[in-house]
């Protein structure tokens, strides 16, 4: 069941609002549903965390989290599905946001080696900035929309699943039951 999975890698709210650095967010952080695995708090989370981690700026965790905050979702879950976007997957990630942005703006492409620098930023993205948002934004709600109907979905059937499964057991464990109690009388 996805509720179990994501119980290994929740975290204590009140470790975390305990921490100096949350004081002036701490009355925001007892509502139950910012920390809760539930499909209705852990699947837009993944949603919008996978939105976020096609975005092309720094920072995708802490605006994962406030983002969380700002709808009422499960912020760890949030902030680590921004993972997505790691310095391996950037690359690969980035240049395809870009050409997508292209085909959508009708812009030939530009042939673009992605670097990590202040150089390439400076000199690069300021010609590509406008396809390559775009694109992200495009293929992050994209993403973004897979990922809650994909996991909506499996959360949903687990869910069905667990309950034949343990309707069949109590159908199993019954005759069983009052075959003993009609031995008692």
């Amino acid at each position: 069941m996805p509720r179990r999975f994501f119980k290994k890698f929740s975290v204590k709210h009140h470790r975390f609002s305990g921490h100096w650095s949350m004081q002036p967010f701490r009355h925001m952080l007892a509502d139950q549903r910012l920390w809760a695995i539930r499909r209705k708090t852990v699947v837009p989370a993944v949603a919008l965390g996978t939105f976020i981690a096609f975005m092309p700026f720094p920072g995708h965790p802490l605006l994962a989290m406030l983002a969380a905050l700002w709808r009422r979702v499960n912020i760890p879950v949030a902030a680590v599905t921004t993972l997505i976007s790691n310095p391996l997957t950037m690359p690969p990630i980035y240049f395809a946001c870009y050409r997508v942005g292209a085909y959508l703006l009708r812009v030939p492409p530009e042939p673009v080696e992605f670097e990590m620098s202040m150089a390439w930023v400076a000199n690069v993205l300021v010609n590509i900035w406008q396809p390559m948002l775009l694109g992200c934004v495009f293929i992050g709600a994209l993403a973004s929309l897979f990922a809650y109907a994909v996991l909506d979905l499996f959360w949903r059937r687990s869910v069905v699943t667990y309950k034949l499964r343990k309707r069949a057991m109590r159908r199993r464990q019954a005759p069983e039951h009052q075959n003993q109690s009609a031995g008692r009388s």
